[in-house]
């Protein structure tokens, strides 16, 4: 049987004249994660990736669960290819669907005619393809408004098609059409998510996670090479920055007011994602931050926040709420790993009554008693890089 998946992509479509630079990319994407499957076919047309194996042994349902992660893809259809006639056409899907269509009870037949050379128009083949069903599975009915199962048929310049389920794809735009972005990433549920959502726009990404040992412990920082590489099977390699952040804290807490602790500390975070990302070429940060949710994250603590960096600060989550949030994680499956109860730089050092509207003139005036510049550099050149690549 000649099967094959067809992967149809969506806003890709809106990009007129540049719009065969991201179905290029698309496509390089889509060859990386099948490379290692065998001998794989792989072309476009009419908005259409026909992704066919070449020799027997590759089996279509692991092709499928890797095409589940490529950003760009909308839907993803597991169909038989078919000569372009309405005989075999509906032969075919009798035979092919069969073992599908034996489980229901009602169905219709949808046509799409991209080939409009071909003698009969869609209503028709759907017409005749569905009387043929019903000949050959006599317990089905037909039902136009509300069918058990949609058998679909795709007449195409070359071939028709035929199949019956839509998976759906993650979306977005294919990863490294939108530049490249630095996630600071903790161990905690946002930071994960808002790394997925901007690498879905497309955006290529690494990610700094700051380290507190032994206030901290390795097992806090294995769970976060664990995130990266959840990550990392959405969008491919993954630079992971680990940065020794203990004797920041150390002199933070030192020196600075209580209050001002976490404040000062997220300005040293960005100052020092700020540098790793200019080293790396990545043109933003990512940050998990969501306003309102911790003192830190209030509109005023963001101010003084933002105003440590020149490079643009994307929070994509800023305007979701924790709920929502969690059903992400969950979706992408970063959630039960974010969960397990290992601390983090954040929780250490966590003043009683932090500021929730902060100034930044007493921000500046106390880090003017530390050589910020000499710990961020110091920081960034003891930063330990890893590489993270997917295990299959």
């Amino acid at each position: 049987m000649n099967e094959l998946v067809l992967v149809k992509y969506g806003e890709i479509i809106l990009k007129g004249l540049n719009r065969p630079l991201f179905e290029d990319k698309l496509v390089r994407n889509i060859k990386a994660v099948l490379h290692d499957l065998g001998k794989i076919k792989i072309t476009r047309a009419q908005a259409t990736i026909y992704i066919e194996p070449v020799t027997d042994n590759i089996e279509i349902s692991k092709i499928i669960e890797r095409l589940k992660k490529v950003f760009g893809i909308v839907s993803i259809s597991r169909v038989a290819k078919v000569e372009k006639n309405i005989d075999s056409i509906k032969k075919k899907a009798a035979e092919y669907l069969l073992p599908v269509l034996a489980n229901h009870k009602t169905f219709k037949v949808e046509t799409k005619r991209a080939d409009k050379r071909f003698p009969l128009k869609s209503p028709e083949i759907s017409r005749e393809v569905g009387g043929y069903i019903l000949s050959q599975v006599t317990h089905l009915k037909v039902d136009v408004n509300n069918p058990d199962i949609v058998v679909n048929v795709e007449v195409r310049d070359t071939s028709a098609y035929v199949y019956t389920e839509k998976i759906s794809g993650v979306g977005g735009m294919p990863i490294g059409t939108n530049g490249k972005a630095t996630l600071l990433l903790s161990g905690g549920i946002d930071s994960p998510v808002a790394g997925w959502m901007i690498a879905k726009r497309g955006v290529e990404i690494e990610a700094v996670h700051f380290f507190s040992y032994p206030y901290t412990s390795e097992r806090a920082k294995d769970k976060v090479i664990e995130l990266t590489k959840i990550l990392a099977s959405y969008c491919g390699k993954i630079k992971l920055h680990i940065v020794p952040f203990t004797d920041i804290q150390l002199k933070i807490h030192e020196k600075c007011p209580d209050e001002q602790l976490t404040l000062i500390m997220r300005r040293f975070m960005m100052k020092i994602a700020e540098k790793i990302a200019l080293k790396n070429n990545s043109n933003a940060l990512i940050t998990g931050e969501s306003l309102g949710q911790v003192a830190s994250q209030t509109i005023q603590s963001l101010g003084v926040t933002n105003a440590a960096v020149d490079l643009p600060v994307f929070r994509p989550l800023i305007g979701m709420d924790k709920d929502e949030i969690v059903a992400i994680a969950r979706k992408i499956e970063t959630f039960e790993i974010s969960i397990l109860p290992y601390e983090d730089c954040c929780t250490v050092f966590v003043p009683k009554h932090p500021k929730t509207k902060p100034q930044l003139s007493k921000l500046l005036e106390s880090e003017s008693h530390l050589d910020v510049e000499g710990m961020v550099d110091t920081a960034v050149n003891e930063t330990e890089v890893l590489e993270i690549v997917i295990e299959r």
